[in-house]
């Protein structure tokens, strides 16, 4: 037994070396970094094109640069890439940026991550047309990254920060790699619903991060719904005064949706207001008088109310008004309106309705009132210069929309989904699909193999029908879901439905070779969730004492070498590795290292 203790290092960093030069006594000329080598498994999304070698170059924290290319149209101020150089750092070398300085930096040559992008876009918001198109080139030194915009820079620099590894004494590497990306697919969403529970602003912004890691780029907000009104509005402040679950704690402010729409454009992701109507809206009716329509139990009002009144002007002269409000906090060209599963029977039952509906011609055909209804929120949309995305039961009921509306599949098997693709781009309307991603539903085993195989443009029709299906969405709505286990359900398994949606279809058509790239994204995520959860309690500074613990078993054949760090009261780090010895070494050390 040798034990080394009371040996107060100025500076952790030292430790490892005084550590490996110990094993290095023991062992004579064994070279230990070779024990822990390794290569990334491989990045996710998969990119469009991507070449790679063994050759590798080290990196260390302390000589590495995020650079602008002279020819740059962005150049240093621009706050979405300079605030990412200083995010991807802290990703890129996570035990370093937080503290903990304990791993071995063997190198000292500076490596430079240079960017440079077409355009100067650095103060707009992503939108529908923005280029996510990327260039890398890693090599000896230095990598180059071209984009044309600076989101195109953002996908980019994510991919970098995927190739870089850590070997299994700290030292840092990347390979020598060839990649040119683009997205298979504009539009890949995540929809959260805020509504059914209330998840707080951090457990949005936690999201985000993971979404902008599997290069997702619209946040679909389904902020309220039948259960609860959580959206602040300036203009109408009773709706969540009254509707929320809490008016003060389960509410967003004016300053929250900021914050979350803020934070989004930094990551590249755009977000996606859904207000849904005229089914879903039972928390408004608490806020707003006359809102939803009286429903009849015979002759005599019930004391219920069912789907919103589509036959009062002053119906419409609020939706304008909220809309209009919407149209001026969210800053995207796209606002989902709903229009799905809506309930007829409370409009039946009311005589006023009846009569409106006698009076318009519609019988007693109630999707006809529904279709009267949608087309004028619609038109108030339009009027204000924001495109409609709606559910697809508005173009099932054969409404007339205008042929900028986008159609939502939420509906269905893959025959079902399969025809209303066929159907709805016949008809010449762009089409989101959702309905293989309700990733809510959680089934026992691997069921991100489900997500992965979904094949979205596998209809019969044209090429440019399939042209006209411009994304698709992962769905998360929250019956059973909450900042408890949000998380753990959204991720990996949302991240199936990102390669699909980002990556060729033929080059990633096998779940199998798909499965240890995923699992090592995996990794990457623990990694940055347990970070994340970290920088919100107490730091870890070098003042804090370090355990190494070593213990070296000797064959005839091999020696094991085991190392385990970590700080007093907090999970350790294990690594078990091996490698051939001469015979004639046959001996057991255990050797404890103490800092204090």
């Amino acid at each position: 037994m040798l034990t080394y203790q009371n040996t107060y290092l100025d500076d952790l960093v030292d430790l490892p070396n005084t550590l490996d030069h110990m094993l290095e006594d023991l062992l004579g000329s064994q070279n230990f970094e070779t024990l822990g080598l390794h290569s990334v498994e491989g990045v996710w999304p998969l990119p469009q094109s991507i070449t790679s070698s063994p050759e590798r170059y080290p990196l260390n924290p302390q000589a590495f640069y995020f650079t602008y290319g002279s020819q740059s149209a962005a150049q240093e101020g621009c706050s979405v890439l300079d605030e990412a150089f200083k995010r991807y750092f802290s990703l890129i070398f996570p035990d370093y940026s937080s503290g903990y300085g304990f791993l071995r930096f063997s190198v000292d040559k500076p490596f430079t991550v240079q960017v440079s992008v077409g355009r100067n876009d650095c103060d707009s918001y992503p939108d529908e047309d923005s280029s996510e198109q990327y260039t890398l080139s890693v090599s000896a030194g230095q990598a180059y990254l071209k984009a044309e915009t600076v989101w195109g820079a953002l996908r980019g620099l994510e991919t970098f920060s995927q190739l870089v590894y850590q070997e299994d004494f700290g030292s840092y590497y990347v390979n020598k790699t060839e990649i040119e990306d683009f997205p298979r697919f504009q539009f890949r969403g995540i929809l959260l619903d805020t509504s059914r529970h209330y998840l707080p602003v951090q457990a949005i912004l936690k999201t985000l991060d993971a979404m902008a890691f599997s290069k997702f780029n619209v946040f679909h907000w389904h902020i309220v719904d039948d259960p609860s009104f959580p959206y602040q509005s300036r203009t109408f402040p009773d709706l969540s005064a009254k509707g929320a679950f809490h008016p003060m704690t389960h509410i967003y402010t004016q300053l929250d949706v900021r914050r979350v729409i803020s934070y989004a454009r930094m990551r590249g992701i755009r977000v996606l207001p859904e207000f849904d109507s005229p089914g879903h809206t039972q928390s408004w009716g608490k806020g707003q008088s006359d809102l939803l329509t009286p429903c009849y139990s015979g002759s005599t009002p019930s004391g219920t109310f069912g789907p919103v009144n589509p036959i009062l002007p002053s119906t419409y002269k609020f939706m304008a008004t909220l809309f209009k409000e919407v149209s001026s906090v969210f800053p995207d060209s796209y606002i989902h309106l709903g229009g799905d599963e809506v309930n007829f029977s409370c409009w039946k039952s009311n005589p006023d309705v009846r009569a409106f509906m006698l009076k318009m011609g519609f019988g007693a055909d109630f999707t006809k009132l529904e279709a009267y209804y949608m087309e004028n929120i619609v038109n108030l949309t339009a009027a204000l210069n924001r495109t409609s995305i709606v559910w697809q039961d508005v173009f099932d009921y054969h409404e007339r929309i205008p042929k900028d509306t986008v159609l939502h599949i939420w509906k269905g098997v893959p025959a079902s989904y399969e025809a209303e693709l066929r159907a709805i781009t016949k008809a010449g309307y762009r089409v989101l699909l959702a309905a293989p991603w309700y990733i809510n539903h959680i089934s026992y085993g691997q069921d991100w193999r489900n997500y992965y195989t979904v094949q979205p443009l596998n209809f019969s029709g044209t090429e440019e029908q399939k042209k006209l299906v411009i994304g698709g969405e992962v769905c998360m709505w929250g019956e059973y879901v909450d900042a408890t286990n949000l998380t753990p359900r959204l991720w990996p398994r949302a991240s199936a439905a990102a390669e699909r949606l980002w990556s060729d279809e033929k080059q990633t058509s096998d779940v199998d070779k798909a499965f240890p790239r995923l699992k090592d994204f995996r990794c990457e995520l623990l990694r940055y969730f347990s970070f994340s959860d970290n920088a919100h309690g107490i730091p870890i500074t070098h003042h804090r004492t370090l355990f190494y613990e070593v213990c070296l078993t000797y064959t005839d054949a091999s020696v094991s070498l085991r190392l385990q760090a970590g700080y007093p009261g907090r999970a350790s780090l294990c690594r078990t590795l091996q490698t051939r010895v001469p015979r004639c070494l046959i001996i057991t050390d255990h050797v404890t290292f103490l800092s204090i």
